[in-house]
């Protein structure tokens, strides 16, 4: 069977339309303001363990009682693994203080610098910047 020139030539398009969407899926740390860290108490409502990152969800009540939801990421389970952080770690209803990079645009979203859970402190991502590749 001949494979015509068209359909190789589709082939090289699909493919290259996949990588990028690949490319453009994953996003960097610009999305978070390391030089203004917060710090949150609240209520744990989901822990997710996987890749490309971990991600935390948590409630916390503000001053007049308004209740936000949080949701902070970490970097791989792999990563975090040397840091003693585990699958099993938070349990829903778990209380957690969580120091995050926040989201730029004001949205309850972080980079999860830090957390203390059951009286323990777990390291998350950097704060800064993503090293260069070396």
């Amino acid at each position: 069977m001949k494979i015509g020139f068209g359909f190789l030539a589709c082939l090289r398009v699909l493919g290259g339309v996949a990588v990028t969407s690949v490319s453009f899926a994953h996003h960097s740390g610009a999305v978070y303001d390391a030089t203004k860290p917060v710090t949150l108490t609240g209520v744990v409502t989901e822990w997710l363990w996987a890749n490309p990152h971990c991600a935390l969800g948590f409630d916390v009540k503000d001053d007049k009682g308004v209740i936000r939801h949080w949701s902070g990421e970490t970097t791989p389970p792999a990563d975090i693994s040397a840091r003693g952080w585990t699958r099993k770690m938070f349990k829903v209803g778990d209380e957690v203080t969580v120091t995050m990079a926040p989201g730029r645009n004001g949205e309850p979203i972080g980079r999860i610098v830090s957390v203390v859970v059951n009286g323990k402190t777990y390291g998350g991502a950097s704060p800064g910047p993503a090293p260069a590749a070396k």
